[in-house]
């Protein structure tokens, strides 16, 4: 089976993905070992407040054959027909290509050294060109589908100039490419005279950074219509915390009554101590009233989901995928075995003192089939990780080092270790994968597999 995988995605947070077939149960556990040093408990960081700010996940279509995009260009062609049927086959191409060229650049960059860079990076630019050539070889006579062409146009069009200028300014130099470099720049300059001399932006956003960066991001969202499927989120338990939350005052209430009844006969007239003792009675209840509900609940709702996505199409308003989520904190008695045994093989002096925080992810898509081309969905999870830095300490000194006669000395930033289990379960077959999270107060210094 595909296993699903963990990579890092910004500064201080990780994703992980897999994909799912039509009609198919899958499993996803994150299992976090979180060192008591880090300050992180049910007191500090509570459990549903984690999930609505930093628990992200997207699902869309998904395709392995990333060169060549599986929409052909004869749906981009068709000017006639329904206007959601072109604007969703265009999208559909559009984010292909950028998910395409995001993979490639990746995968180029991983070549050290010139002389596999750069003809692995002009193979790229033609490939790109081909791409490009074909989507803006069926440009729309329809007033009415030019804007959804421009506005994907103009995205892909700036995506691909700065994926290549990220491209050239990481790789590695090398004054023997010079041509090869020359060419991926002349790349880069006829994508952005295309967009002047198209007039796709305004001078004042052009002057912006900010301006520029962030129309890109409204049309990257734009092109993800009918790709990105649509999320709604539901929280389970509201009727039965209701309940609860109706039963216990009912119960503290029928107490309180009591004994305000006891005190009324035991008291033959109002008086000061009657009243006093009125006022301890209620000051009491207001007192235990929310602490008591806090702890039933908490007995009440261990091990149960909390949450349901529902993810459907965005043009067609059909139900994909369904997710029901758990995230609590558990004790280690709580662990599967497997889990359990894995964690024990860490080494002594990293077995200290943690906290764990369990999240579950029952996924199960809903579709028969896909549209035509399309085998698989992916579903992405991210998880935003600033929630656990908050308590980390900054700086740990001096490091001082003796070299000969001089003394030097460095300054040294204090890192965490969180351990992480992710459990995958697909088709009745179990995968394991323990990660080593190094991070500091700013950023994830590493993700470790260990294998």
């Amino acid at each position: 089976m595909n296993k699903a995988k963990l990579s890092q995605d910004e500064n201080l947070s990780f994703k992980v993905s897999h994909q799912l077939l039509p009609q198919e149960y899958q499993r996803i556990d994150l299992y976090f070992s979180l060192p008591v040093e880090m300050g992180i408990n049910p007191s500090t960081l509570n459990e549903e407040e984690f999930f609505y700010s930093n628990i992200k996940n997207q699902s869309a279509y998904y395709a392995d054959k990333l060169h060549l995009p599986l929409v052909r260009s004869r749906f981009i062609s068709q000017n006639k027909g329904e206007q959601s049927d072109y604007r969703l086959n265009l999208n559909l191409y559009c984010y292909q290509v950028s998910k395409a060229l995001d993979a490639d650049i990746k995968q180029t960059l991983k070549l050290k050294t010139a002389e596999e860079f750069y003809p692995a990076a002009i193979e790229l630019a033609e490939q790109t060109q081909l791409l490009t050539k074909k989507l803006r070889r069926y440009t729309p006579s329809d007033n009415k589908l030019i804007s959804f062409f421009e506005n994907a146009d103009n995205y892909l069009s700036w995506h691909i100039e700065q994926s290549f200028l990220k491209l050239l300014t990481l790789g590695p130099k090398s004054s023997e490419f010079t041509l090869e470099r020359e060419s991926l720049l002349s790349l880069c300059k006829a994508e952005s005279s295309y967009r002047v001399d198209n007039k796709y932006n305004s001078q004042v956003t052009l002057d912006d950074a900010n301006r520029i960066t962030n129309k890109m991001r409204l049309l990257q969202r734009l092109i993800e219509y009918g790709v990105v499927f649509q999320r709604q989120t539901r929280y389970l338990n509201v009727n039965l915390k209701r309940l609860v939350r109706g039963v216990i005052t009912a119960v503290i209430m029928a107490f309180v009554m009591v004994l305000v009844l006891n005190a009324r006969s035991n008291f033959t007239e109002v008086t000061v101590a009657l009243v006093a003792f009125l006022g301890l009675i209620y000051g009491l209840r207001e007192t235990f009233k929310e602490d008591l509900t806090s702890l039933i609940w908490r007995k009440i709702q261990k091990g149960r989901p909390k949450w349901q996505n529902m993810f459907t199409h965005s043009v067609t308003k059909k139900r994909i995928l369904s997710q029901i989520l758990w995230l609590e904190y558990i004790s280690s008695k709580d662990l599967p075995k497997s889990v359990n045994a894995l964690f024990q093989q860490r080494r002594q002096q990293n077995k200290q003192a943690a906290q764990l925080l369990h999240f579950r992810c029952d996924n199960k898509v809903m579709a028969k089939e896909f549209l035509p081309g399309y085998g698989e969905i992916q579903l992405q999870t991210f998880f935003n990780l600033t929630p656990f830095v908050r308590f980390l300490k900054k700086g740990a000194g001096r490091l001082y080092t003796l070299d000969g006669q001089k003394i030097s000395s460095q300054g040294v930033e204090r890192r965490y270790q969180i351990n992480l289990i992710l459990r995958h379960l697909s088709q009745g077959e179990e995968s394991l994968q323990r990660f080593k999270i190094t991070l500091n107060r700013s950023e994830i210094v590493n993700i470790e597999l260990i294998e």
